[in-house]
């Protein structure tokens, strides 16, 4: 095994090393939030963004957590790895109950745990598979209750895809672990956000780099129809950057090899994310 740096209620040792009850409500009721902080050749990736989703994600759902430990434990994570891009993996639960209760107790003491590990940022290509969004109505959580997406992005990988894209009643939500957008008629798009769909730092910083830049971008609903016309898809998150969809296994589409808009996204997006 990899020799993984970690974190576990302060204590920093190899991830090996660590324990944890198995009645952590993260392990029980998933009773825990999460995030995912890239950095590139030593520069942290919108660190303030992630905190304060973070701290977000931790009042939806009650946790009275306190991020100064987060975000000290994360730097010195980063601080004490040999590599210089990567990412940390952070999570916080509610506590080890004394004996597993759906009914939480005020008292038990919030779980600190995290992990830093090496990523290439490669610029990879993804076949997706459409799938009706079966998940819980919280999405906008970044919560470790990823059951649904597991399921489905593993159906997915049968047939030979490496990520799903979700829809409810055929609104386009988002894929197992990303945001989406896609060309129409020379407009960048990328649903709106609402319950179904996780904000994305990645996300919101492509819409901000766009304008910048001049480039005009549509958040609405928008159709497996509309999708199925798109001249070019491609997906956000911490890990992916900005990666290209090649094709969709289930649904007719007219992705072209080739977009002028598309090269202009990937241009001012990559200067910015990458020098950061």
């Amino acid at each position: 095994m990899d020799q993984i740096k970690a974190v576990y209620q302060g204590n920093f040792d190899l991830l090996e090393n660590i324990q944890v009850s198995p009645l952590s409500r993260a392990y029980t009721f998933s009773d825990s939030i999460y995030e995912v902080i890239p950095f590139f050749d030593e520069n942290i990736i919108y660190f303030d963004q992630h905190i304060t989703r973070l701290k977000r994600s931790a009042n939806a759902v009650d946790i009275d957590i306190d991020p100064s430990i987060a975000s000290n434990e994360i730097l010195q994570l980063i601080k004490s790895c040999e590599f210089k891009s990567g990412y940390v993996y952070y999570q916080i639960s509610r506590g080890v109950d004394q004996i597993r209760n759906h009914l939480y107790k005020n008292d038990i003491e919030i779980e600190y745990f995290g992990y830093v590990k090496d990523h290439d940022f490669i610029n990879k290509k993804f076949k997706v598979l459409v799938c009706d969004d079966i998940r819980w109505g919280r999405c906008d959580i970044k919560s470790t209750s990823l059951l649904a997406n597991t399921l489905m992005m593993n159906q997915a990988s049968q047939k030979g895809c490496n990520e799903i894209i979700m829809h409810k009643f055929g609104s386009i939500t988002e894929a197992g672990a990303s945001n989406i957008f896609f060309i129409n008629n020379d407009i960048v798009c990328t649903p709106k956000l609402n319950n179904n769909i996780l904000p994305g730092i990645t996300r919101g910083m492509s819409i901000e780099i766009f304008k910048r830049n001049g480039i005009e971008v549509m958040e609405g609903d928008f159709s497996l129809d509309t999708l199925s016309g798109a001249s070019k898809i491609w997906l956000t998150s911490s890990t992916k950057g900005m990666a290209e969809v090649c094709d969709i296994e289930n649904l007719a589409n007219d992705i072209k090899d080739q977009n002028a808009l598309f090269n202009e996204c990937k241009s001012v997006f990559n200067k910015e994310f990458f020098s950061l």
